[in-house]
């Protein structure tokens, strides 16, 4: 379970005289279920999103998790509970192996569960084109290897937020530079792997809205 408590923000350069940009925010999203969040630009979706994993903290009330201040728990532990997955990926210069398996720690490298994994969350991604790129997933990828297109970016940093199979997913508009083709087949997949999981969306296109629980 996924709740925000009377969650106030406000961003450090913010003029004395400005409200706080969430203003008393109470939300709770029950355990498996998809919420998604709509808004005008610069209704503070976004920012909402930064809080479960404490990319920001609040600035007054608290974000839990089972009833837990997130505050509470280790960055590691948190993390390891809290995915995401941005509008603007990142991903490093590794192999696409590597960026996809990237926080599991707990798989052996090389294994036959490691590469059920990484196929698994490469097929929800719809990034079969890995298979296509000059040395397959182990073909080094980000700053300092092989150029990517923004929906290559953002498949590949979705497959990442699949793999480590966390019990809250937080998507913030992940397939804006998907065709709305592919973006229907990974909502899909994306659905029926991640049924068990608390997720909270944001999207811009209605297809992405409809399948949530609640909006």
């Amino acid at each position: 379970a996924l709740a925000f408590e009377g969650v106030h923000f406000r961003y450090q350069d913010a003029h004395a005289s400005e409200r706080d940009l969430l203003d008393g925010i109470d939300l709770a999203l029950e355990p498996g279920e998809t919420m998604a969040l709509v808004g005008l630009t610069g209704s503070g979706k976004t920012t909402l999103t930064t809080l479960p994993a404490r990319l920001y903290d609040v600035t007054g009330g608290r974000v839990t998790l089972d009833g837990v201040d997130v505050r509470e728990l280790t960055l590691h532990d948190l993390r390891t509970r809290v995915g995401m997955a941005f509008e603007d990926s990142t991903l490093f210069s590794q192999t696409v192996r590597e960026n996809v398996l990237l926080g599991r720690e707990d798989l052996a490298p090389g294994s036959p569960e490691a590469e059920r994994v990484l196929r698994e969350a490469l097929a929800v991604a719809q990034a079969g084109f890995v298979d296509e790129l000059p040395d397959g997933v182990d073909t080094v990828i980000g700053e300092e290897g092989l150029s990517l297109s923004g929906g290559q970016r953002q498949r590949l940093a979705l497959a990442r937020a699949v793999a480590a199979r966390p019990a809250v997913l937080v998507l913030d508009d992940p397939l804006s530079a998907l065709d709305v083709d592919t973006e229907a087949l990974v909502e899909d997949a994306l659905r029926e792997v991640m049924s068990d999981t608390t997720t909270l969306v944001i999207a811009h296109r209605l297809a992405t809205v409809v399948g949530a629980d609640r909006i």
